[in-house]
């Protein structure tokens, strides 16, 4: 396939690869090159060249993979190395790639022996190594062996040209602390104490000016949510109020007079100081019956103007008794209340409750929970359920389910009340096990498969047996070991190429 043309890749993937397997009644195609494939935890190296002979120039085809994007390398500079007891004899470099991902590096050894080969790629955020095993270098052509039988292994073909313009990702089998769990439907709800309604403490008015939260708005713990004007106590009895504020104003006259008076008589000698002091006393108490008989009729004209503005006095502030989001509001600015009407709802979110629901046929699995997490909804990624509340003992009568409840950490704001969210309850505690994500199983005609990258370019169908899941692993009992590159992203395009009963055209250019 020619690599100027990436675009037929596609094509090409959709027409399939069929597995490469020796006829029973053709032999082997002869193999020239040799293939090398290295991993490291920054690049892959996949290299194919022919038989090297001492004086002849062989072209050495190397593929690098950017493992962070699994992406071809688009420029940099690689050196291909024969080295001898740990030092360089010969040393070849290409300057950028002949395409995207391809170097293109011409190797002309000069002594024949056994060499150690070396590959390093050098681009503007990446340096990496590569031991590529051994090399013989031929004193001459005749000597090069005959090509090694094909293997016997079934295999499919995936090029690198589909894999960095396809979806596509693969990632080492290694061992996982793993638990045995269940996969149920849980809901997310408030927390005990995380759903109150902010009710009306006395019959009255909501001031006009008030500035009610409204459906969804953040709310902190002690925020003022409204203003309340408190009624009159005699609302129909306008002169009783007026002739009660007149007696209040002679009462405090009276009071300051004859406070001034014993005062003056004090300073003559002619009384004890402690008639002054009852004098002053009387004041006080004239001077806050006058206040309260002029606020009293203030509130009297407020409760009968709808416009009216009160002074922040005479209002009593309603405010937050939790953090949370308001989800209901049923007070209206310049409305009248009755004492225990409901004015506002507010549930908090940032810890909620998690309950679990266990249908009725695997209750009996449920005995000691050792832990739980959330798949978040939209995202590949599960979180913790957090702290374990309860596990009730009784099935629900309408649901036939058995509740777990969590209290989760909701600081991201991820989790909605009412919810609807997958749970894994863990029930066992974890163990070393081999396992690889989820996303690398593809189902097969009823059977789990995954694909084991063998080579740069070559990849074996396993068929699997699974385990425990959690966190997006799933544990592998048989088919596939520690270290073994399974495909993660992309291995149903594989299958697809697999089935396929047309042979690609398996050459490169460069």
């Amino acid at each position: 396939m020619n690599k100027n043309l990436v675009g037929l890749t596609v094509l090409l993937l959709l027409a399939g690869c069929s597995r490469q397997q020796p006829s029973a009644t053709q032999a082997p195609a002869p193999v020239e090159n040799s293939s090398v494939t290295r991993w490291s935890e920054r690049t892959e190296l996949f290299m194919e060249y022919p038989p090297l002979v001492a004086g002849k120039k062989a072209r050495f085809a190397v593929h690098f993979t950017d493992l962070r994007s699994f992406k071809a390398l688009a420029d940099g500079e690689v050196t291909v190395e024969l080295k001898q007891q740990g030092k360089t004899v010969d040393a070849f470099t290409a300057q950028g790639p002949s395409s995207p991902g391809i170097f293109g590096v011409d190797v002309e050894p000069r002594q024949p022996g056994n060499y150690s080969l070396a590959v390093s790629v050098r681009a503007a955020n990446l340096t990496d190594v590569h031991d590529a095993g051994e090399v013989q270098v031929y004193a001459k052509e005749d000597e090069v062996p005959g090509a090694a039988p094909a293997a016997e292994q079934e295999t499919t073909p995936f090029l690198k040209e589909q894999q960095w313009t396809l979806d596509f990702a693969t990632e080492p089998a290694a061992e996982r602390e793993m638990r045995e769990s269940l996969r149920v439907t849980g809901e997310v709800r408030p927390r005990s104490g995380g759903d109150v309604q902010v009710t009306a403490p006395f019959s009255g008015r909501i001031a006009a000016s008030a500035s009610l939260p409204v459906v969804g708005q953040a709310v902190s713990q002690g925020q003022p949510l409204a203003s309340l004007i408190p009624p009159t106590p005699a609302p129909a009895d306008f002169p009783s109020l007026e002739l009660a504020l007149s007696e209040a104003k002679s009462e405090a006259g009276l009071a300051t007079h004859d406070r001034e008076r014993l005062e003056r008589l004090l300073k003559v000698g002619a009384i004890p100081a402690w008639r002054v002091h009852h004098a002053e006393a009387a004041e006080v108490q004239a001077t806050a019956r006058l206040k309260a008989a002029q606020d009293r009729l203030n509130q009297y004209k407020f409760t009968r103007e709808a416009d009216g503005l009160p002074s922040s006095e005479s209002l009593f502030l309603l405010r937050a008794p939790i953090t949370g989001i308001v989800t209901e509001v049923k007070g209206i600015a310049g409305a009248n209340i009755a004492q225990g009407d409901t004015l506002l709802r507010i549930v908090a979110v940032d810890r909620v409750y998690m309950i679990a629901n266990v249908p009725e046929s695997e209750a009996y699995r449920i005995t000691k929970p050792t832990g739980a997490e959330v798949e978040l909804p939209g995202e590949a990624r599960t979180v913790p359920a957090g702290r374990l509340v309860s596990v009730s003992r009784w099935i629900d009568p309408a649901s036939r389910t058995l509740s777990v409840i969590y209290e989760a950490n909701n600081a991201e704001r991820k989790l909605a009340i009412g919810q609807a969210v997958p749970v894994r309850l863990f029930l066992s505690q974890t163990s070393k096990t081999v396992a690889i994500p989820e996303g690398a199983v593809v189902d097969d005609g009823g059977r789990p498969v995954i694909f084991v990258q063998m080579e740069g370019e070559s990849f074996a169908r396993r068929p699997v047996r699974l385990g425990m899941r959690a966190a997006g692993y799933v544990q592998v009992l048989e088919g596939v070991r520690a270290s073994e590159r399974v495909v993660t992203r992309g291995a149903y395009l594989i299958r697809l190429a697999a089935l396929s009963p047309q042979i690609p055209a398996h050459g490169h250019v460069h």
